[in-house]
């Protein structure tokens, strides 16, 4: 168990300023992406025609805030920073509110181990210590079309078995005219904020909500439409800011570890993909 000032010492380690870094552009007509490999494998910036999609570091240096950036092995929280697998306890540091949010990937450097001119592929090595005790190696690939941009994320096992992942990706959009979002179900959220079991019907918006969703999600703005389509099958919405819309394709809900109980073996890997596509509203 991690001591009293350990946590006190993390919990807001989430919402600390995080650099940029090195900027890595990608572009294919129109469409410009920069790439921060440094900080946290994240997608920085989305331009297309000249309007900018993504909420920028300068707008909010906050590592939690900004870009498009990729979590794992968990998204969201998990409650306390505690989980029990294959009959052990385990605690991972607090980085918001007490609880461990995001995963790690998204507050470590990645490394390029590809670039051309529409693509690029980033690698991390997860740690093995008290922020994940069993390691695994994650790539994060993106790659352009003149009107789209598809990601990709993996994450394999090493040497031993691990909780079974949570994949996804956070991106900060700048807020959007309008928002076409139609949900299947909908997990309630306890006195902690924390998602919880059964789903049930989806309540109206504003959202800051784990969804279950197999359906393409839509933001319309400056006239252009863009169109968001995943593999994953959940969704989290958090539209109550002024400034911003994030919508989140994940592969579980927040909290997984403590809500869903299955296992990684070794060497096994997880997949996930995600597009954005543009075209006129």
């Amino acid at each position: 168990m991690v001591n009293e000032p350990d946590i006190a010492a993390e919990v807001d380690g989430a919402l600390r300023p995080f650099p940029a870094g090195k900027l890595t552009r990608l572009a294919s007509g129109s469409l410009q992406v920069d790439i921060a490999a440094d900080a946290g494998g994240r997608i920085a910036g989305i331009s297309r025609d000249g309007l900018e999609w993504l909420v920028g570091h300068d707008a909010n240096p906050a590592m939690i805030a900004w870009g498009c950036y990729p979590m794992l092995p968990w998204a969201g929280r998990i409650r306390r920073g505690r989980f029990d697998f294959a009959g052990r306890q385990y605690q991972l540091p607090g980085n918001l509110e007490g609880h461990a949010i995001h995963g790690v990937g998204f507050g470590l450097p990645w490394q390029i181990m590809d670039r051309q001119a529409h693509r690029i592929e980033l690698s991390l090595e997860l740690p093995r210590d008290e922020r994940w005790p069993f390691g695994g190696i994650a790539t994060h690939r993106v790659e352009l079309t003149d009107d789209a941009l598809r990601c990709h994320l993996s994450l394999q096992a090493g040497e031993e078995a691990m909780p079974w992942p949570v994949l996804g990706w956070h991106p900060w959009f700048v807020k959007p005219d309008r928002l076409e979002f139609h949900p299947q179900a909908f997990y309630r959220r306890d006195a902690e904020g924390i998602a919880v079991g059964p789903t049930v019907a989806p309540p109206p918006g504003p959202w800051d909500d784990c969804f279950v969703n197999h359906a393409p999600v839509l933001l319309h703005r400056g006239g252009k439409r863009l169109r968001l389509t995943s593999d994953c099958s959940h969704w989290v919405v958090y539209d109550q800011p002024d400034h911003a819309t994030c919508v989140e394709p994940q592969t579980g809900p927040p909290d997984a570890f403590n809500l869903e109980s299955a296992t990684l073996p070794p060497h096994a890997s997880i997949h996930a993909w995600f597009a954005m596509e543009w075209c006129e509203a």
